[in-house]
């Protein structure tokens, strides 16, 4: 984005050491938690996926759209990744990603690098898995309804990491709260609708192709001919 102040993407030098180290600490938790899920719950046909929506993720993010003044934004990923994969497997895509963009890219800092994970992937991720999977478990929402909350909980996940962003600039002494708090939300409530735009697609597109791919929907768009194949198979 053309001013880091309103990038969710931190560059080196914006966080102090102690913030950075705050935000790292979270960050390590959940993706360590996230190897341990992987390595309980993986199987030989879900691996392919994690690498391909890891992939797909790093692409779209390559792209950004205009929004205003200058400024653009571009898909984070974390819903879509949770919504596919669950929140604890989304975490670890999305630390890859990051992690990969800082590294080979030099799009976010090292320094920041626990920040960005945590802002940009860990709370999305979780999130998405707590509020899309509560719905899911509450309401019997039509296939039209699940996506509307899915595009809700994309904009909603944007509009967290840019507010936890805002609130570690300040911390830091980088810039006054009063100043990025509103720039940040002001910014990613549009960057938001992006978000949800194209995720909506994405997750519209995998439950027309393979709704058993939606993990945080767990049989409740596959068709009743296919339900019933996988309990006779079971």
């Amino acid at each position: 984005m053309a001013d880091p102040v309103f990038a969710l993407h931190i560059p080196d030098g914006f966080l102090s050491g102690a913030v950075a180290a705050a935000a790292a600490v979270p960050a390590v938790f959940a993706v360590a938690y996230g190897l341990r899920v992987a390595d309980r719950e993986l199987d030989d046909d879900r691996v392919p996926l994690l690498g391909v929506l890891a992939a797909f993720i790093f692409a779209v993010q390559m792209l950004n759209f205009p929004i205003a003044g200058g400024t653009s934004g571009h898909l984070l990923g974390a819903t879509l990744a949770a919504v596919l994969l669950g929140p604890w497997l989304a975490c670890l895509v999305m630390a890859v990603v990051i992690g990969v963009q800082a590294f080979v890219f030099a799009d976010g800092g090292i320094t920041a690098l626990g920040a960005n994970v945590l802002n940009m992937g860990v709370l999305g991720a979780l999130l998405a898995g707590f509020l899309v999977g509560a719905g899911v478990r509450a309401v019997p929402l039509s296939r039209t309804g699940f996506l509307g909350l899915v595009g809700v909980v994309s904009w909603l996940a944007v509009m967290v990491g840019a507010a936890i962003t805002a609130v570690q600039l300040a911390a830091s002494g980088t810039v006054p709260l009063g100043t990025a708090l509103p720039a940040m939300l002001g910014v990613h409530a549009l960057i938001g609708i992006g978000e949800a735009v194209i995720t909506v697609a994405a997750v519209s597109a995998v439950l027309a192709a393979r709704p058993d791919l939606v993990r945080l929907a767990p049989g409740r768009f596959v068709p009743a001919p296919a339900r019933q194949a996988e309990v006779a198979q079971a």
